[in-house]
């Protein structure tokens, strides 16, 4: 069946693309545009396109299966931008006998075409709703399949461990018994260090993914809502020389080394008689424990912050005096230490687990933890001297928990969920 979409944004623009994909597209395409001769394949043809009432002058390309994006023919009109053109070619195409597309199906054809695996599926949406140069950076590792490969790679090991264990279940009088298990046991050892390292990834994944959650705290008069205000750029938080003026948590976002950090200006905590204060200095607290790296603008009596989040002390307002015994004095006013701090705050909340990164999903790491605990289970039966038909089973179940990163073992409510993310043209 042919599948018909706008596959740019809505609104007005340069130019607009409406993609159809499946056997049939050609002939659609044929009744609709000018060119009545042959079309050589991934050549962009100029000339008009019959939008029914209309026809617009633009671009024509055919893509012959397999070599496509959906593994299927596809066809796509380039027209000029205007959300209405758009949809007066895309009716047309359904007129002629396609249907419309469902959220992510061009994409979940290509999945289902074997053009791409799963995690380099979700790696595209990432890039695409990108928020920050490292999450577009960590998403096109996903779409060039490095997930998938390490976890095809550490298959690859289990499977050919697996061999060995099913050839002493299925003859155990050649008495190979114990060569077998030692060998097993080196083999999973070395998929159970590999699963430890890339889990290790989750928690730099989990900061690209969301951004470093970073709370700027202190007591009220601080100084807190001008750095809020200077490390934005921009003037986001009420300024006042009254203390207790910031009741709520303002929230906003900066970029450092292409890693988002969303940035909260809490309330001044102190103990108060006000009921709206106290709850200001109770919704301060919790986003201090919630947390990746805390901003605490020294004051006379430091707070105990939670064990854990990494803490850096602000000498803030050194323009009128200098504190000491804190990790950056800053001026909100003239700027001085502000490059200093956004140093530190990378370095603090995130620096320390650079590098590259492709486990950003839940679902990887919630797989990757289901395969590392098969792949315990399986060492200490071993060790244990239980039977290998025992350890076979959870050699059995990691290398399903690792086929789930490119979709081989993956269920299809948790495909159809990942593309029903995606949006109608893609």
């Amino acid at each position: 069946m042919v599948i018909s979409a706008i596959a740019t944004a809505q609104g007005r623009g340069g130019v607009a693309i409406v993609r159809m994909s499946g056997e049939g597209s050609l002939e659609i395409a044929r009744k609709m545009f000018s060119r009545k001769g042959e079309f050589v394949p991934n050549m962009m043809y100029a000339g008009h396109i019959d939008a029914g009432s209309f026809s617009d002058y633009g671009m024509c390309v055919f893509f012959r299966a397999p070599r496509s994006f959906t593994g299927e023919d596809t066809v796509e009109f380039h027209l000029h931008g205007g959300y209405e053109i758009a949809r007066a070619v895309l009716s047309r195409t359904i007129e002629l006998g396609a249907r419309l597309a469902e959220r992510g199906e061009f994409t979940k054809r290509a999945f289902l075409s074997g053009k791409l695996s799963l995690s380099a599926a979700e790696g595209m949406a990432d890039m695409i709703n990108a928020s920050s140069l490292a999450e577009v950076r960590a998403g096109a590792l996903l779409l060039g399949e490095r997930l998938t490969g390490e976890g095809r790679r550490l298959q690859s090991l289990i499977k050919t461990a697996l061999a060995g264990v099913e050839a002493d279940v299925d003859f155990p009088e050649e008495d190979l018994n114990f060569d077998s298990r030692r060998q097993t046991r080196h083999t999973m050892s070395e998929v159970e260090a590999s699963l430890l390292s890339l889990l290790k990834q989750y928690t730099a994944g989990r900061k690209i993914k969301n951004g470093v959650s970073v709370a700027i705290c202190g007591a009220p008069n601080a100084g807190k809502s001008s750095l809020f205000n200077a490390l934005l750029g921009y003037g986001r938080a009420i300024v006042s020389d009254v203390p207790g003026t910031t009741r709520d948590t303002v929230e906003g976002a900066v970029e450092l080394g292409g890693v988002l950090f969303r940035l909260t200006d809490t309330a001044g905590i102190r103990e108060s008689e006000d009921p709206i204060e106290r709850e200001g200095v109770r919704r301060a607290e919790r986003a201090i424990a919630s947390a990746d790296l805390i901003l605490y603008l020294k004051g006379d009596d430091a707070p105990s912050f939670p064990e854990g989040i990494p803490v850096v002390t602000v000498g803030a307002k050194c323009d009128l005096s200098r504190k000491e015994g804190c990790d950056v004095l800053v001026s909100s006013l003239t700027g001085e230490g502000l490059e200093e701090l956004r140093t530190l705050m990378y370095s603090r909340g995130f620096g320390g687990e650079s590098g590259e990164t492709f486990l950003l999903e839940e679902r990887h790491f919630r797989a990757a933890e289901r395969a590392l605990g098969a792949v315990r289970t399986a060492i200490g039966a071993i060790d244990g001297g239980l039977p290998p038909e025992l350890y076979a089973e959870d050699m059995r179940a990691a290398y399903i928990a690792l086929g789930e990163f490119s979709g081989e073992t993956a269920s299809e409510d948790v495909i159809s969920e990942i593309f029903s993310k995606f949006c109608v043209g893609k």
